[in-house]
């Protein structure tokens, strides 16, 4: 339990501050003063800034800043994520030009879009690391720059109603064969079919304790051959050196936001028709809940999953809903088409009804998560396994 709570707030920390720092780092660049820059959220711990005598002070506590002349740099008691407060975001101080409000459409949209930036650039620096390290991976198509380690053979698929249906899982590593050590599908897939009508006895590694499972092969209709119904990958540990990793890992990124978008675009239509993946988002228990298990199953794999929830954070971000980034991106376009920005009261009240809105569904979700979270850990071993 400890270790979930420590891993969720670690994952969740990085993932925020560097959206943060995104807009941070953008809006200094178009000379926008940003007027505080914080670790975690208010109540403040202690911070730092420049004076008007261009020196450094040190800040306690709560404690009004007048005197600052740049940013105030804070730790907050708090510790999830971040913030930045930027001068003007919220349409105020229009004719000042280190404010927000003063910049041209251009620059504050890609202020706005820099967060969502930063967490695709995080994904790809995520992955990258992690095929340093070494990345569990299929060996169909392992570039010629990489090395390989424990290789294995591992199940990817169940067939419903065959032999091995209710005993072997998506996720098996098989690590022997009626004593017999395979690491090569074909080879294992010709000793299956010889043993038509006997048992055989797998030992297999799930959630990292192995166990052994006899299951006894019959004539599969699909492929009229002798089987248990599975269908089997090699896989390995792949380890890349630096130059490839950073390509390899970056490509891995952009993949995988595309199938989040395909994938949002799935859950989206299930809305209206038989809402079956509807069913299935997590919110921040469930998110937790995986995080924690991430964390117990390694390292790497917990690089992987903070890599695809910093994808799925730029993603969410990105959709033009009021009290997103995306909204307040939709309402400069808004501005450029009519040629005058919209009414400040008005853009704050719809972005307030929208956190509002985002808060219930946010405590909606949470609910259903808390009786899904068995659910939740079975799927997540499936998908990293």
């Amino acid at each position: 339990m400890l270790l979930t709570i420590i891993a969720f707030i670690a994952v969740l920390s990085i993932l925020v501050f560097a959206h943060e720092l995104g807009h941070f780092w953008t809006a200094r660049r178009f000379g926008t003063k940003c007027e505080e820059f914080g670790f975690g959220y208010p109540p403040r711990a202690c911070g730092f800034y420049k004076n008007n005598q261009q020196k450094w002070v040190w800040l306690w506590g709560k404690k009004e800043v007048s005197d600052a002349s740049d940013t105030i740099y804070s730790i907050n008691w708090i510790p999830v994520g971040g913030f930045v407060k930027i001068k003007g975001e919220n349409g105020e101080g229009k004719t000042d030009v280190n404010s927000f409000a003063h910049k041209k459409i251009w620059q504050r949209a890609l202020i706005l879009s820099a967060g969502v930036i930063m967490n695709v650039i995080l994904a790809g620096v995520l992955f990258s690391l992690g095929m340093m390290l070494g990345m569990p991976q299929m060996l169909d198509t392992v570039p010629k720059q990489a090395t390989v380690s424990q290789p294995q053979i591992q199940i990817v698929q169940v067939l419903d109603k065959a032999p091995a249906s209710g005993q072997l899982k998506m996720g098996d590593i098989i690590m022997s064969v009626d004593n017999q050590v395979f690491i090569k599908n074909q080879e294992l897939i010709d000793y299956t079919a010889s043993k038509v009508d006997q048992p055989i006895a797998y030992v297999i590694k799930r959630g990292g304790k192995e166990q052994t499972i006899v299951v006894t092969p019959q004539i599969i209709p699909e492929t009229g051959k002798g089987g248990i119904g599975v269908a089997i990958a090699e896989v390995g540990i792949v380890k890349y050196p630096w130059y490839a990793a950073l390509w390899y890992g970056f490509k891995t990124a952009i993949i995988m936001l595309w199938a989040i978008v395909l994938g949002l675009y799935e859950l989206i239509k299930s809305l209206f028709t038989d809402q079956s993946l509807a069913g299935q988002v997590a919110g921040p228990v469930g998110i937790a809940a995986l995080t924690g298990q991430m964390a117990h199953m390694g390292f790497v794999y917990l690089l992987n999953f903070t890599a695809i929830l910093s994808l799925n954070l730029a993603l969410i971000n990105f959709l033009p809903l009021p009290a997103l980034d995306g909204g307040r991106l939709l309402f400069l376009v808004i501005e450029k088409i009519k040629g005058k920005p919209v009414k400040q009261t008005t853009e704050a009240l719809v972005h307030n009804i929208g956190f509002i809105l985002l808060m219930l569904l946010v405590l909606i979700v949470t609910f259903k998560d808390v009786a899904n979270l068995g659910c939740w850990t079975c799927k997540l071993k499936e998908l990293f396994s």
